[in-house]
């Protein structure tokens, strides 16, 4: 049975989370690769890898401390805190790679610690081979190591990091007292070997120094109080690694030559006073740092456990099941132990470093973009009491990050982010109902769209419209009866405009009516989604369709930008609902909006391949919109094979005339529209234009028609009376629309 991810006799401080930290800060890489980065990029090489490194993690232990302190922090560490923020399925993917860079941790501080022994090798009174001699070294203590956290947990391990600790300090101190190896050495800051590895290689090498924050985090579930040491012991390791890294880079550079350091891996013993302190600090480094990984890797991986992150339900409750008195994660162990003697009997350090570099600047790159995303997002719910840190340290910390990870090695990187893509894809698969990305980026998009809707509300206000779009509502009773009105908007709105899709419900706002608009609206959006539509969806309680189209025409809507057009519709067998559009013209008039009014067929839209407009002498306003909303319509990707085909019906003596216009139109507004496609044909006394529509557009799949309410308000049946055609749209615009 799973319990929590705390334990239960937690009693942790600060003091564990700094002394986990800086073991790892302080270690293999400080005795064992400074000395080769100073040979290769020089004294002032390595002064910017420890202010890149620091770059990435100051930002990075400011979220942290932040982040720590706006909840309540239990098992998990920085995979609890990065799932908490994004979202479970996300969180996962990085938490999966968090623990293996963990995990090889271990590996890699055993494979150090292996190091320390050259010293001893030509005094053994056996012949043995190197390699052997420390890979046997390496496997005997993981052995060790394996059989106590397995046996005793945290309490063991964090009794000897503080033996550890102290004497990596007296270690330290010797190295400092210590004297050249040669005579006459000045400090330069760009003395390197001939033919030196590059900058960014070196970084990728030196780069594991910097990841003592994960570690020190990794504590979490058995912190008395986590909101207080997480950022006080974090922060303070930080800055002492970064204090001691610059002290001991100006320390080599004054003792020895770039030949010795890149000849002599453990050159610190020759510089400090009493030599063999140099090979113990190491193994003491390596020790502490395995024991701290060792410690961490298996708590992560128990989270990831409990939250039931991989597809695997009986894996997901082993691993997430801790020792029943003080919940040790003992299962976790075992495969983290596995792990670790694969990437021992490899034994390759700098193989190892690169793999641990790689997948802890991603867990940085993502620790410090929560902390930027959360900022941004202004959620009321973010109240961290740490408040030293800003969105601007946390943005150059995710930027650097991503950008170093491919600067270090772009294969590696391109790896990396593949089984994090692949990962993120299982687990969301396996979880679908869990949210994954909308979460990250929920709270961003809002107050993108709040910002920009302010910005095009201010920039229009005093602005004179020149080149139209739409800005479209529909207000409907029928929604769930026909689609014709929704489709037609959210072909309008698809691209070059913004649509809002109203469902009315008629009665008073109660109690009863709200849940009930709630729950249209729900099967609105579930509706829409089989459409990929682009529209906004809301409903409206109202006493009377007038009251709420009154209401809907004077929001400025949510674009930022006031709505310009309203559309309505009505089935040809029905044309009850033309009365809407019909006895409400006059609001329409006083708010300046363009009416659309659908009348639908049972033949509906067809298959979408031709779009017929009808222009005649009476719609000299009207004509541009109609032409413009055609060509609109067919920029959907449902329209795409659509041909457009103008019909202009004229007096025969002023034929010639509209022609010459009506193509200089079409050219000089760049329309898709052949001059083939464009027919006139001369209206005769006996014929209307009724009965010629009627007869050239019985297969079109869409006619657009221009209107004059006071015509249709004395003739309703001018809307009507158009038998089997296809569905119409009958178009008035308030004003002539610039297309040019």
């Amino acid at each position: 049975m799973r319990k929590s991810l705390t334990n239960p006799n937690a009693g942790f401080g600060a003091t564990a989370v700094f002394m986990t930290a800086i073991s790892t800060i302080l270690g293999a890489i400080l005795f064992l690769r400074f000395g080769y980065a100073l040979a290769n990029v020089g004294l002032g090489g390595l002064l910017a890898i420890i202010l890149i490194g620091h770059i990435v993690t100051v930002p990075t232990a400011l979220a942290v401390a932040e982040i720590a302190t706006n909840q309540r922090v239990q098992g998990g560490g920085a995979y609890y805190i990065i799932s908490r923020s994004f979202g479970l399925n996300i969180g996962g993917a990085i938490g999966l790679a968090l623990y293996l860079s963990q995990a090889v941790s271990v590996a890699f501080y055993i494979i150090a610690f292996g190091e320390a022994f050259d010293p001893l090798i030509p005094y053994l009174p056996f012949e043995v081979e190197p390699l052997m001699f420390k890979k046997m070294v390496t496997l005997v203590l993981m052995t060790i190591l394996a059989v106590v956290v397995v046996l005793r947990g945290a309490n063991i391990g964090m009794k000897a990091l503080y033996g550890v600790v102290i004497l990596l300090f007296i270690s330290i101190i010797f190295f400092l007292l210590g004297k050249p190896v040669s005579e006459g050495i000045e400090v330069s800051y760009n003395n390197t070997i001939s033919g030196g590895d590059n900058f960014f290689f070196v970084f990728t090498i030196i780069f594991p120094a910097f990841t003592g924050i994960a570690a020190g985090l990794g504590l979490s579930g058995d912190l008395k109080d986590p909101k207080k040491a997480i950022p006080r012991g974090t922060l303070l390791a930080t800055l002492t690694g970064m204090i001691v890294y610059v002290i001991v880079a100006f320390k080599l550079a004054a003792s020895a030559t770039p030949q010795d350091m890149q000849n002599d891996q453990l050159i610190m013993a020759r510089i400090a006073v009493w030599g063999p302190i140099i090979p113990v600090g190491l193994a003491a480094a390596c020790l502490s740092s395995a024991i701290g990984s060792l410690l961490v890797a298996p708590r992560t991986l128990q989270a990831i456990g409990f939250d039931c992150i991989l597809p695997f339900e009986n894996f997901n409750n082993w691993i997430a099941r801790g020792r029943e008195n003080d919940n040790e994660p003992i299962n976790g162990s075992i495969i983290t132990i596995a792990i670790a003697y694969f990437f021992i009997i490899i034994g390759d350090v700098d193989f190892v470093a690169e793999i641990i570099s790689m997948f802890f600047m991603i867990t940085y790159g993502f620790i410090c973009l929560i902390s930027f995303l959360e900022h941004f997002a202004a959620d009321p719910s973010y109240r961290p009491t740490f408040k030293y840190n800003r969105w601007y340290f946390s943005l150059l910390g995710a930027i650097l990050s991503f950008w170093l990870m491919f600067q270090m090695k772009w294969t590696y990187a391109a790896l990396a982010s593949l089984m994090m893509a692949l990962s993120y894809y299982f687990i969301t698969v396996a979880n679908p109902e869990r949210q994954g990305l909308e979460k990250l980026f929920k709270g961003v998009v809002f107050q993108l769209s709040r910002q920009i809707q302010i910005f095009v509300q201010r920039a229009n206000k005093d602005e004179q419209e020149g080149h139209w779009r739409p800005f479209a509502i529909c207000v409907s009773e029928d929604s769930f009866k026909r689609q014709a009105a929704f489709d037609l908007l959210r072909w309008v709105c698809y691209k070059h405009g913004f649509g809002t899709y109203i469902h009315f419900i008629k009665g008073f706002l109660t109690k009863d009516t709200y849940a009930e608009s709630q729950a249209v609206l729900k099967r609105l959006i579930h509706q829409s989604e089989g459409s990929q539509s682009r529209l906004y969806l809301d409903t409206i309680i109202s006493p009377s369709y007038t009251s709420a189209i009154a209401q809907v025409i004077q929001l400025s809507g949510i674009s930022g930008k006031g709505n310009n057009l309203i559309l309505f519709e009505f089935s040809r067998s029905n044309p009850e609902a033309l009365r809407h559009a019909l006895g409400n013209y006059e609001l329409f008039e006083a708010t300046e909006f363009d009416v659309c009014v659908l009348n639908s067929s049972y033949k509906g839209f067809g298959y979408k391949r031709e779009i017929h407009v009808w222009i005649s002498a009476l719609d000299f306003r009207n004509a541009n919109l109609m032409i413009l909303l055609a060509y609109i319509i067919s920029g959907h990707p449902e329209w795409r094979n659509a041909t457009i085909r103008i019909f202009a019906t004229f007096p025969e003596n002023q034929i010639e005339k509209q022609r010459k216009r009506l193509l200089e139109l079409i050219q000089e507004g760049r329309l898709p529209i052949s001059p083939a496609n464009v027919v006139f044909l001369p209206m005769s006394g006996t014929q209307t234009t009724h009965e010629i529509i009627m007869k050239h557009s019985a297969d079109a799949d869409l006619a657009i028609v221009g209107f004059k309410p006071e015509r249709v308000k004395e003739n309703p049946d001018l809307l009507i009376e158009y038998g089997d055609m296809g569905n119409v749209l009958f178009v008035n615009t308030s004003h002539k629309k610039d297309i040019k």
